[in-house]
């Protein structure tokens, strides 16, 4: 990378026209958002249901099917974001913690690497939206929601990945090791 002009710098994400030499030796002046991170959580109760969030999202169109999210705060390993963001957008944690690994939100723009989680073996706890959020909490019997993310009908992208890497897991007997 040979310079960067950021254009702005928000609460959340700064926004670059950062000049790199690719790797076929040109030089270019990409547009790139500097996202911190985020971690999802696809969490399953005794019963099979999964926690779906009915959110809304001006940026999205409206409300979206999504699972329990937040972004890393500075400092913070992915596992503890979802640690805090399950308790606090579903009002439940979880015992037992597995890597479902990571994805890239949208790499030709942005650097956010969001970390997928699944979460077993769950207690109620309080709920603690933040100010800004509208959120409904639904708890969703799993299959149903893994045919929501296979027929579109769940089309944010962390959510959909989330629920089909988990349902790989689980139904193939392919868990992870157990996270601490």
């Amino acid at each position: 990378m040979f310079e960067i002009d950021s254009k702005y710098r928000g609460r959340v994400i700064t926004v670059n026209v950062e000049r790199v030499e690719l790797p076929n030796g040109r030089v270019a002046d990409l547009e790139i958002v500097r996202h911190p991170g985020g971690a999802t959580i696809v969490a399953i109760d005794a019963r099979q249901r999964i926690c779906l969030l009915r959110q809304y999202r001006h940026a999205g169109g409206g409300w979206l099917w999504e699972l329990p999210a937040g972004k890393l705060e500075v400092g913070e390993p992915p596992l503890q974001t979802a640690q805090r963001e399950l308790i606090e957008e579903a009002g439940v944690e979880a015992r037992d913690w597995y890597s479902l690994g990571s994805i890239l939100s949208s790499p030709g723009v942005f650097t956010e690497v969001i970390h997928l989680f699944l979460a077993l073996e769950l207690q109620p706890r309080d709920i603690a939206h933040e100010e800004h959020e509208v959120i409904e909490v639904h708890w969703v019997d799993f299959r149903e929601a893994w045919q929501r993310a296979v027929n579109g009908e769940i089309n944010d992208a962390k959510t959909a990945l989330g629920i089909l890497r988990a349902y790989a897991f689980l139904s193939q007997g392919l868990l992870p090791p157990l996270l601490a």
